[in-house]
């Protein structure tokens, strides 16, 4: 079975090549791993120890790094790697301070494998949630490299728990121990016979709650908000704008001031936005010399704010659920105790469907339901505060994964120093 898999990356990596000439991200993939083993070079030395962290795309990373965070602070004399496997990740995250080297993470070929382990021979090797590549796995395994999985989620469809998953399972035996999400996956694990699983849940939880921590505080968004109730639609992709439009336009709620902040911030696609809304709207990059309170509409043509901008919310939407792009992260809104409200496309987000479950968030399927959602909130403040109150609650109470892992790390690391 290695012998085909290995043919197959082999083909893969040759029309992945042949079509990077007609698509920008993937163009991304093939370019940015042609530089990869330069800069492994350049950066680690035959004397330096090395712990490894793989992402597979931006919402693993931002799943790992609080205990990326927590490792860099308590072993400062570990270099940190993080790779990932998406343009995605990537090209967002390729300065971000917290690793002393970022790149892409090679083919999972045979000599691609070697070569990369020869030069980084990590200390610990951490994969986030997914990616299961074979032979970086039995190159680990065989030079006999620690190796942990954290925030990880099994499902029953994998291949590890289907009859002709054995190449699959094999795997899997690299890892010393795996940090499961649920208990679903913990026996799904104990099925195919591994014990060596804890339930430590997901460190998204600690992430998002050291936002608390965090100076949230936004001049400009108090400026504009004032005294009145506050709707924030984030991350919203052409079908939620669809909703949201059709619901502003017809408001009567003259009290209600909304921010909304697209997942595509175009220009041509602002402006689409912003001549779709009858109401008074300022965009972020027009604010300057405004006075904002005047304005009923705040459209974030910009990035790396929203999660500040919660912070001002009393109702939040989270986009993507209602096309399937995917929905987006909605434990930002919630660790402020806000009500949540997004698409009907969430089944695969666990976080989602407890917080559905419990009343946390409510979950809309079309125009009708999102205008009774919206207007129920608005109108009922004591529901409102309800329903903010359990999703804030659920946040609170699901922190303390990092703790765990990093306990683990610790004792790895220990019986392995540097």
């Amino acid at each position: 079975m290695i012998y085909i898999y290995n043919i197959l990356i082999t083909i893969v990596s040759f029309f992945l090549k042949l079509a990077s000439f007609f698509n920008k991200k993937l163009s991304l993939f093939v370019k940015g791993r042609r530089v990869v083993f330069k800069t492994l070079k350049d950066n680690i030395h035959s004397n330096d120890h090395v712990i490894w962290f793989h992402a597979a795309s931006l919402g693993e990373f931002e799943q790992g790094l609080p205990v990326i965070e927590h490792v860099k602070v308590k072993y400062p004399e570990y270099k940190i790697l993080v790779t990932f496997f998406s343009p995605s990740g990537y090209e967002v995250k390729k300065n971000h301070p917290v690793a002393d080297i970022i790149t892409y993470l090679p083919m999972d070929a045979r000599s691609n494998v070697r070569k990369f382990l020869n030069i980084v021979n990590p200390k610990l090797a951490i994969f986030i949630k997914y990616e299961f590549w074979p032979n970086y796995l039995n190159q680990l395994k065989k030079r006999k490299i620690n190796t942990l999985i954290i925030s990880a989620i099994f499902k029953k469809k994998q291949a590890f728990f289907k009859p002709y998953g054995g190449f699959m399972r094999s795997s899997l035996k690299t890892f010393n121990h795996f940090f499961v999400q649920d208990d679903v996956s913990k026996e799904l694990l104990k099925s195919i016979n591994f014990d060596n699983v804890s339930v430590s849940g997901d460190t998204r939880f600690d992430r998002v709650n050291e936002i608390l921590k965090n100076d949230n505080s936004l001049p400009f968004i108090k400026e504009f908000k004032q005294d009145k109730l506050c709707i924030v639609l984030g991350s919203t992709w052409k079908e939620d704008e669809n909703l949201l439009i059709e619901f502003i336009n017809n408001s009567k709620h003259k009290d209600v001031k909304y921010i909304i902040a697209p997942h595509n911030i175009k220009p041509t696609q602002i402006q689409q936005l912003k001549t779709s809304i009858s109401k008074k709207t300022v965009l972020y990059s027009k604010r300057e010399g405004k006075s904002l309170a005047e304005y009923d509409i705040f459209i974030l043509d910009t990035i790396g704010i929203l999660t500040k901008v919660y912070n001002y919310a009393d109702i939040a939407y989270v986009g993507g659920g209602m096309g399937t792009t995917g929905l987006h992260n909605t434990l930002e809104p919630a660790v402020f105790g806000i009500p949540v409200i997004i698409g009907k496309n969430y089944n695969t987000f666990k976080e989602a469907v407890d917080l559905v479950s419990i009343g946390g968030i409510i979950s809309i399927n079309n125009q009708e339901s999102f205008d009774l959602t919206f207007n129920h909130f608005i109108n009922d403040s004591t529901y409102r505060k309800e329903t903010g109150r359990i999703a804030g609650d659920y946040v609170s109470k699901n922190r303390g994964a990092s703790e765990e892992i990093l306990n683990h790390i610790t004792l790895l690391l220990a019986t392995n120093p540097s």
